[in-house]
């Protein structure tokens, strides 16, 4: 629980108060403007939830020598007379707040200042040359603002000044311009050079090889173009270089080879051609190797595989051709490999299966021959395994049903034949998995033809049916009754257990940011399916071809964070026939996204109120009835019952089939055992919740919560139970009660916010009238 922070100046002896530091926690509020009347030498309140701008009288402290006030809610402006009265000040902790304005250029009246760290604020205008003044500064972090530089010098000039620099981050800031070629004369002790995100553009300067001392030098999402200049190999400290995501061309130089201490190199997303370099091989201290989304050819140098220390190996998405050698079993220590999307030949080596600490394998879309090797079955932390696209032969190994933590598999679209083991982690997976192998055979869920030895055993399985038929045949009429009865019974329950079975989860498949881009065409408004207030819904097409939904969550919403956590969360653990299929995630902190099974009729609601489409009474109640298989699902056959919270046509999704599938659980809750009802501040939809009182207080909550989070879509006036509904109570009455109203809203075609139902008239009383007068109204219509 945060503490309202509260100095009363006559609680403190200020005259004879000497305290060197002052370090507190748990605290909220504003800073109190009496700590300027202190002698400190550290005021150290980073991580608290401290709010309001800074007082400029921590700057009148005379004896203050670091001022840490990172990680709060701060705002407002610097003060524009820094360190006038505070000379001794070395270490500026500002960053994590929401600080705005322009960095001051008293700044270098802070002469002896040596870390300045203001990242993730709202900074603006250009960054102050006169750093240059911080003769001692020896790292500077200002990156995650709106910093820009100005036009007619370079705040790198003004860097090389600083003769103790080690380090300096000043990325995601729009900098925009070029490297200048004064980096060169930047601290010989400089370490880390991070501009990640900047808008640089043109090349990268020769004069880069002049900062013998760097260790890091990270430099994705610019405009970089060019080539890597050869004096890359003067970096004898390097260890990690990240290019990533920029233009760069021309082939890899060898000059990296002789980077003898690079432990990561990520050259992905680029215009790179020609061979992968053979002395990369040489290399021995590398564990991270990124080279894929490039225009490399030729085939993998076979020193490659001798890399035996290599832990992440991504080569996809370029052109490289020849075959996968023996010696790939070197890569002992590999947990991810991914060479797909190339024009790889031959067979997979037979000695793969000794990569045991492999957990990541794709070798899709290329011209893989032969069969799938036996020896895969002892990869036993294999997770992932994609072998789509490829000419792959002969029938998938037995073997492979040891593998307990294979959770996706792939092998569509090849010429494999035989019977699909059934065993394992197979238990687990669907048709999705085999589909494009006609040859392929096996039980009904894989959607594949049925193997003969299956067949057999269902002859034989006949034939005793039909001799047990002629022997009950003489018993009497009522046992024969009795008997129907209860096979009739259990068939019903089989049949709902097969049902559930057959759609076992599956752990979704890596799907990058720049797949979605690319699936969507950069989020084109062409393909924009529609626009909620928590998320945007758009149409894709993967690489393979296949139709998906992309959900992109608003993250300018508070608590947009909750809604996307709650979602994954219930998605991932449910899995019926009835409910949406999620394919994939996307997350970091700047984005948020789920990739669902697309859905070609759209929502039930299009159907019932759209003019150019229609429903017969048989689908109407088709889709009720899987409706209510889903709820039912839900609610008793999953381990612990699920409240889906907002049901409604608009969450109903129809398939090429119209068979149903609801959708949306970003406010779904999970009903512990035991628990027959839980507390949440997310409400439903108006018009769907059970009748009853309602206060002015909750209706404040309603209106602020729609502000805040964007769940409340609809405002007709309803009246609620205390006990569920808007006073906060979730149970699973809430559910059935939202399907009421949804079943009466199919076959009338009624909205439950329709401008008809206004005072005591609701959807539902009017349904009860015209009940009670038999032949008065028609009813679906």
């Amino acid at each position: 629980m945060k503490t309202i922070l509260q100095v009363q100046q006559s609680n403190f002896h200020v005259n004879c108060l000497f305290s060197y530091s002052f370090e507190i926690s748990c605290f909220a509020g504003l800073i109190p403007t009496e700590f300027g009347q202190l002698y400190l030498e550290s005021l150290l309140l980073q991580s608290n939830s401290l709010s309001g701008s800074i007082p400029h009288e921590l700057f009148n402290i005379s004896t203050l020598r670091m001022l840490a006030l990172g990680d709060n809610a701060l705002s407002g402006v610097l003060p524009t007379h820094l360190c006038h009265a505070s000379p001794f000040l070395e270490r500026l902790i500002l960053g994590i707040n929401s600080i705005t304005g322009a960095i001051p250029n008293t700044i270098s009246n802070c002469s002896r200042l040596t870390i300045l760290s203001i990242p993730e604020n709202k900074f603006s205008g250009y960054i102050p040359t006169h750093l240059g003044n911080l003769r001692l500064l020896q790292f500077l972090s200002i990156f995650g603002n709106n910093l820009t530089q100005a036009p007619s010098s370079s705040f790198f000039t003004s860097l090389t000044n600083c003769r103790s620099l080690i380090g300096f981050d000043i990325s995601d800031n729009p900098l925009n311009g070029v490297i200048p070629a004064s980096v060169g004369n930047l601290s010989s002790s400089l370490q880390t050079f991070a501009a990640d995100n900047c808008k640089f553009s043109g090349s990268i300067p020769v004069e880069i090889g002049n900062l013998s001392s760097l260790i890091t030098l990270y430099l994705p999402r610019n405009e970089l173009s060019g080539n890597i200049p050869l004096t890359i190999s003067h970096l004898h400290e390097l260890q990690g270089l990240y290019l990533l995501d920029n233009m760069l061309g021309g082939s890899i130089p060898h000059a990296i080879c002789d980077l003898f201490s690079l432990n990561t190199l990520v050259m992905s997303y680029n215009q790179f051609s020609g061979p992968i370099p053979k002395c990369l091989g040489n290399v021995s201290s590398l564990r991270n190797l990124g080279l894929d989304s490039n225009i490399l050819n030729s085939s993998i140098p076979s020193s490659l595989w001798g890399l035996k220390d290599l832990i992440n190996l991504d080569l996809s998405s370029n052109s490289l051709n020849g075959s996968l050698p023996l010696e790939m079993n070197n890569l002992g220590a590999a947990i991810y490999i991914n060479i797909a999307m190339n024009q790889l030949s031959g067979s997979i080596p037979r000695n793969i299966g000794k990569l045991q600490n492999l957990a990541n394998l794709s070798l899709a879309n290329n011209r893989l021959e032969g069969s799938i090797p036996v020896s895969m079955g002892s990869m036993i932390n294999l997770a992932n395994l994609d072998l789509s696209y490829n000419n792959l032969s002969g029938s998938i190994p037995k073997s492979l049903e040891a593998l307990q933590h294979l959770d996706y598999f792939n092998v569509s679209f090849n010429s494999l034949s035989g019977e699909i083991p059934n065993g394992g982690s197979f238990r687990n997976f669907t048709m999705d998995s085999f589909k494009g192998n006609e040859a392929l055979c096996g039980i009904p869920k894989f959607h594949v033809q049925i193997c003969s030895s299956i067949s057999n055993h269902r002859s034989k399985r006949k034939k005793v049916e039909r001799a047990s038929f002629i022997v009950f045949g003489v018993v009497a009429f009522i046992s024969v009754v009795c008997l129907a009865f209860i096979i009739v019974k259990n068939k019903r329950k089989d049949k709902t257990t097969r049902e559930v079975d057959e759609l076992i989860f599956i752990v979704p498949e890596r799907i990058s940011y720049y797949e979605l881009l690319q699936a969507t065409e950069r989020f084109d408004e062409s393909n924009l399916l529609g626009t909620g207030s928590s998320c945007s819904v758009y149409k894709g097409i993967l690489n393979n071809g296949k139709d998906i939904v992309v959900k992109v969550f608003n993250m300018q919403l508070e608590c947009i964070s909750r809604i996307f956590d709650v979602e994954c969360e219930i998605l991932r653990s449910i899995r019926h026939r009835n409910l949406t299929s999620v394919i994939s995630s996307c997350s970091n902190e700047e984005f948020k996204a789920l990739v669902l099974e697309y859905m070609p009729k759209g929502n039930l609601e299009k159907w019932l109120y759209s003019h150019n489409y229609c429903l017969n009474m048989m689908e109407r109640l088709n889709i009720m009835i899987d409706v209510a298989s889903a709820l039912e699902y839900l609610h008793h056959g999953y381990s612990m019952p699920i409240v889906h919270s907002d049901l409604k046509p608009s969450n109903v999704l129809l398939d090429e089939d119209m068979v149903a599938h609801v959708s949306d659980f970003g406010i779904a809750k999970l009903l512990c055992d035991g628990d027959s009802s839980v507390l949440t501040n997310t409400l439903a939809t108006l018009g769907y919740i059970a009748p009853g009182e309602v206060s002015l207080n909750i209706l404040i909550a309603l209106h602020f919560q729609s502000i805040n989070c964007g769940f409340l879509t609809e405002y007709s006036m309803i009246f609620v139970v205390p006990e569920y509904g808007l006073e906060g109570l979730v149970s699973t009455r809430c559910d059935v009660y939202s399907y009421g109203v949804m079943l009466i809203e199919t076959f009338t075609r009624k909205r439950p916010s329709d401008d008809m139902f206004c005072g005591d008239m609701s959807l539902k009383r009017w349904v009860e009238l015209s009940l009670s007068e038999k032949n008065k109204y028609d009813y679906f219509s």
